[in-house]
């Protein structure tokens, strides 16, 4: 009598331990580029420069200067904000999109294609590894930000809200980095992502409050991920308040940026 249901149920079993198996896999192979990726960051001195010592830079400037005017009653909490937001564009965008592309001239891309790892791997792989930089690099800016004479409060609310907003923006930006790097020529992919750190450095949102450009920007730079995650950065840091729209906006770029690297990302 129990002959009949015992054949369906074992394949479906199989099937799911296999799934399991399946996805712990998956979860190896990101786990050991994510561990490749953050070494290669930490020993090449050219982006030590550009993800460390530009946004040290910054905050020192901000605080230490009016050349650009900051919210609150002091300059500290909105200069941390901007120099974390150049840090995520600097890490997860430029030069996470001059290396792919240059690992695609190189054929290291291409010998990536041939393991199981793909590209949503080797994208979960930059994000772990991105994280893991961003994470020293938030200490290295908050013991700046103390040595410069802030001095922060306890509060669980903003360090969660700092934290969503930085892995969202991470994402983003990763995501984006994936598309322009794995698309055009190193070339290129060089002169736009430094083109565009710069632009957003200056006019994009990052270090300089939306309240301070001029003309229709202010609403333009306010959907792009640099305008969303620094402006939510700052208010969260100076009004305690979570910006729910720039969290929607670096959601959907993480997402539309995501889905359109997995279509049009050339491993060669």
């Amino acid at each position: 009598m129990s002959t009949p249901s015992a054949p369906v149920r074992e394949p479906t079993n199989r099937r799911s331990r296999h799934g399991g198996s399946g996805r712990r896999l998956a979860a190896r192979r990101a786990l050991a580029q994510m561990r490749f990726e953050t070494a290669a960051v930490l020993r090449n001195g050219e982006q030590l420069l550009l993800t460390f010592v530009m946004p040290v830079i910054a905050l020192v400037l901000l605080v230490g200067t009016e050349v650009v005017a900051l919210p609150g009653e002091t300059r500290h909490p909105a200069a941390l904000a901007g120099a974390l937001a150049l840090a995520v564009a600097s890490t997860a965008f430029t030069s996470q999109a001059i290396a792919v592309a240059f690992d695609r001239r190189w054929g290291v891309m291409r010998m990536l294609a041939t393991t199981p790892l793909g590209p949503r791997g080797l994208l979960a792989g930059k994000l772990g590894a991105v994280l893991a930089v961003l994470a020293v690099q938030v200490l290295v800016l908050a013991l700046t930000a103390v040595v410069l004479g802030w001095r922060p409060g306890l509060d669980p609310g903003a360090v969660a809200g700092t934290a969503l907003l930085l892995a969202l923006g991470s994402a983003a930006f990763v995501a984006l980095a994936m598309l322009v790097g794995g698309t055009l020529r190193p070339e290129a992919v060089l002169a736009v992502a430094n083109l565009l750190w710069v632009l957003m450095a200056a006019g994009g949102g990052l270090l300089t409050p939306l309240g301070a450009l001029p003309g229709p920007l202010p609403a333009v730079v306010a959907v792009l991920p640099s305008g969303a995650l620094g402006e939510g950065l700052r208010t969260l840091a100076t009004a305690g308040t979570l910006d729910l729209g720039a969290v929607a906006v670096l959601g959907l770029w993480a997402v539309v940026g995501g889905t359109l690297a997995a279509r049009w990302f050339r491993w060669d």
